[in-house]
C-alpha cells in the first residue's frame, strides 16, 4: 500500500496534485468531446482516448519543465499534454483538419507537435519514441546543454516487445541519459493479453536487465502516480540515469473509437486495476483536504467552457486548399501555423 500522507509533502506538493487533476478534468473532456465529433462522423482518421490512462500522462507533464525538457506524447497522452502546455485549439485544430493548426492540416490528427518547445510530434505508438527522444538528449549533450534536463516518453505494454523499445532503452542506459519511460501497463496490446506478451513476473523486472533504475506504481492510484513518477522525473534530473516506470492499469475504452473493446473480459473490468483514475483522484484529493469540492466542481466547469470554445473556433476555420499550397516536404517560414 502507499502512504499518502507523505506524498503531499514532497518536494512538488499540493500544487503538483492539483495541476494534474486539472490536467487530467481538461482531458477527458476534451477526449469526451472528440469522440462525439468522431461518432458525428466530424474527425477523419481515428481518435484514441486515454480515458483511465489520464493520472499517469497527467503525473508525467505535470511533473516536466516546459521549454527546458523534452516530451514525446503517444496516443492516450491528452492529459500528459495538456499539462505540459498544449493549447486546447492545437488539439481541435489538428482532429478538425485546420489549416492553422501545428501540422496545418497536412498531418494525422495524433502526430502534432511543437518541437521547437521541446513538444515531439508523435511517429508511432510502438516504441519509435524512445530513441528519437534519447537521440534528443544526446544532441543536447553535444550543445552543452544537458544538464538539468529531462527527456520523456510513454508506451504500451505491446511496445516492450518491440526492436525500436529495446534499442531506444539500451542506447539510454548505456549513455546514462536523464530518460524517464513510462509504461502503461494496460493489460492488452490491442486485444493481445500479456500472458500472450511476455513471459517475465512483471514489465519492472526488465529494467535491471537494461541497467536502469525500476519503478513499479498502481497507475489508478492518482496520488500513488505523483509521487512514484514525480520521484522518478526528479531522480533522472538529479543524474539518476534512465528511470523505468511501470504503470498497471486498464484502458476504459476500446484501442481506439473504432473499437468496442469486448475481447476485455467482465472479470477484469471489475477488477482494481479497472476503477476510474479521476473518481480515485477526486476521492483522495477531498480525503486529503487537498481541494474542496467546490474547488473540483469549478475546475469541471470551466474545463468544459474552454474545450467548447476551442473546438467551436476551430470548427469555423479553413481546411488546406490545395491550390494554395507549396508542397514543401518540410517546414519553412511560409508554412508556420498562425496563432
Amino acid at each position: 500500500m502507499t502512504d499518502h500522507t507523505s506524498i503531499t509533502s514532497q518536494r512538488t506538493g499540493a500544487d503538483y496534485v492539483r495541476a494534474m487533476y486539472c490536467a487530467m478534468i481538461q482531458a477527458r473532456m476534451l477526449e469526451n468531446k472528440l469522440s462525439s465529433l468522431y461518432k458525428a462522423g466530424k474527425i477523419v482518421g481515428g481518435v484514441y482516448l486515454g480515458k483511465g490512462q489520464e493520472a499517469v500522462s497527467a503525473a508525467l507533464g505535470s511533473a516536466l519543465i516546459p521549454g527546458r525538457d523534452i516530451f514525446a506524447p503517444l496516443i492516450r497522452d491528452q492529459a500528459g499534454r495538456t499539462a505540459f502546455g498544449e493549447p486546447f485549439i492545437d488539439c481541435a485544430r489538428a482532429y478538425l483538419g485546420s489549416v492553422l493548426g501545428p501540422m496545418r492540416g497536412r498531418d494525422g490528427n495524433i502526430h502534432r507537435g511543437r518541437p521547437r518547445e521541446g513538444m515531439l510530434a508523435m511517429i508511432s505508438h510502438l516504441g519509435s519514441a524512445v530513441s528519437v527522444v534519447a537521440g534528443s538528449l544526446l544532441a543536447k549533450r553535444l550543445q552543452g546543454h544537458l544538464p538539468g534536463t529531462v527527456g520523456a516518453t510513454c508506451v504500451g505494454d505491446g511496445a516492450t516487445s518491440t526492436g525500436a523499445f529495446h534499442e531506444g532503452l539500451n542506447l539510454a542506459a548505456v549513455e546514462k541519459l536523464p530518460l524517464v519511460v513510462i509504461v502503461a501497463n494496460n493489460q492488452f496490446a490491442y486485444s493481445t493479453p500479456t500472458s500472450r506478451q511476455y513471459a517475465c513476473e512483471d514489465l519492472v523486472d526488465r529494467a535491471k536487465g537494461y541497467g536502469v533504475t525500476g519503478h513499479s506504481v498502481d497507475g489508478t492510484d492518482f496520488l500513488a502516480c505523483a509521487g512514484v513518477i514525480g520521484n522518478a522525473v526528479s531522480l533522472a534530473r538529479a543524474g539518476g540515469g534512465p528511470q523505468l516506470v511501470v504503470a498497471r492499469l486498464l484502458r476504459l475504452s476500446g484501442h481506439g473509437e473504432h473499437d468496442d473493446g469486448s475481447y476485455v473480459p467482465d472479470s477484469v473490468k471489475a477488477g482494481i486495476y479497472g476503477r476510474d483514475c479521476i473518481d480515485v483522484a477526486e476521492q483522495q484529493l477531498l480525503e486529503f483536504q487537498i481541494m474542496s469540492a467546490e474547488e473540483i466542481a469549478a475546475i469541471r466547469e470551466t474545463a468544459a467552457v474552454e474545450v467548447q470554445a476551442a473546438v467551436a473556433q476551430a470548427q469555423q476555420e479553413p481546411v488546406p486548399d490545395p491550390y494554395l499550397e507549396d508542397w514543401r516536404a518540410f517546414s519553412s517560414e511560409l508554412s508556420q501555423p498562425q496563432s
